[in-house]
């Protein structure tokens, strides 16, 4: 027996429930693996100009887990336009749009100019510092966050996903803030702000001193807001952090999340994405909403 995997996030209909996270997911690894069984394609953050990142290192292991501050490199909306998405226009897959900026009317602008013929949903990387709110993530606050959230619903007809940050102290508010401003969906969340040092040089292991921390460790955490933000609001809920096998997908669907987003364990295993990785019998979404 097949599982039955499609799923539903809004008016959006994906064949299964996995998806990548954004940042973790490129054009490459269709040289990998079938990028056609994934769920979605949700696309690497892009901003409206050209941006360089963060100083290096941007990368470093830690105990079971990843830290990076990559500094959101990107290639501008231009090439988004003239390249990106009619190279994903092959694929029979709903494809995802990140994008992020330094403030809100940026934010808007850049939502307009991706609201293209073969971009299937939005996500709002609200979850990065901004100018706007003195370094802060939009995310942190339901205030900050319900404005942003207006400014991109007033310039897309297209699903609005707003990603949300596990840094907050909110997350159910900052949730129904999101949903009330118009968001389509939660993606709960992005990576936990934390550090390493190296011992020997008695140095910050990142050139930005402080990074984002992924993968397994951070799971518990993700796990807790989405049943949280499951919990409050209306809207779907999509689970991201530290997903890197089947029962980790079960655990988000029995929570209450409608799909999953994979990030870090693509990098050790790009196939973990591929749906025979939770394709046993009698998984399936019907199993979420066991919690509530």
């Amino acid at each position: 027996m097949v599982a039955e995997l499609s799923t539903r996030i809004g008016n959006l209909h994906l064949r299964n429930p996995i998806m990548p996270a954004s940042g973790t997911f490129s054009d490459d690894l269709a040289e990998v693996i079938d990028i056609s069984r994934i769920g979605a394609h949700v696309l690497k953050t892009v901003t409206p100009d050209l941006r360089g990142g963060n100083a290096t290192p941007r990368v470093c292991e830690i105990r079971g887990a990843m830290l990076n501050s990559i500094g959101i490199p990107s290639k501008g909306l231009k090439h988004l336009l003239k390249t990106v998405i009619p190279w994903y226009a092959r694929f029979d897959v709903p494809l995802v749009v990140s994008i992020s900026a330094n403030d809100s009317e940026s934010f808007a602008r850049s939502c307009e100019k991706v609201s293209q013929p073969g971009v299937a949903a939005i996500e709002a990387n609200i979850s990065c510092p901004n100018i706007e709110e003195d370094g802060r993530a939009f995310a942190m606050r339901p205030e900050s966050t319900h404005t942003i959230m207006t400014a991109l619903r007033g310039a897309t007809d297209l699903p609005l996903w707003a990603k949300l940050s596990p840094n907050t102290g909110e997350p159910a508010e900052v949730g129904l803030a999101a949903e009330a401003a118009g968001a389509d969906a939660l993606v709960v969340a992005n990576t936990v702000r934390g550090m390493a040092v190296d011992i020997h040089s008695r140095k910050p292991r990142l050139g930005n001193i402080m990074g984002g921390i992924s993968g397994p460790p951070i799971k518990p955490i993700a796990l807790r807001m989405t049943y949280q933000c499951a919990r409050s609001v209306r809207i779907p809920v999509i689970g991201c952090g530290g997903v890197s096998t089947v029962e980790d997908v079960l655990e988000y669907l029995i929570v209450g999340a409608s799909a999953v987003q994979v990030g870090t364990a693509t990098f050790i295993n790009p196939s973990t994405m591929t749906i025979d990785k939770v394709s046993r019998p009698g998984v399936g979404v019907d199993d979420r909403n066991r919690c509530r």
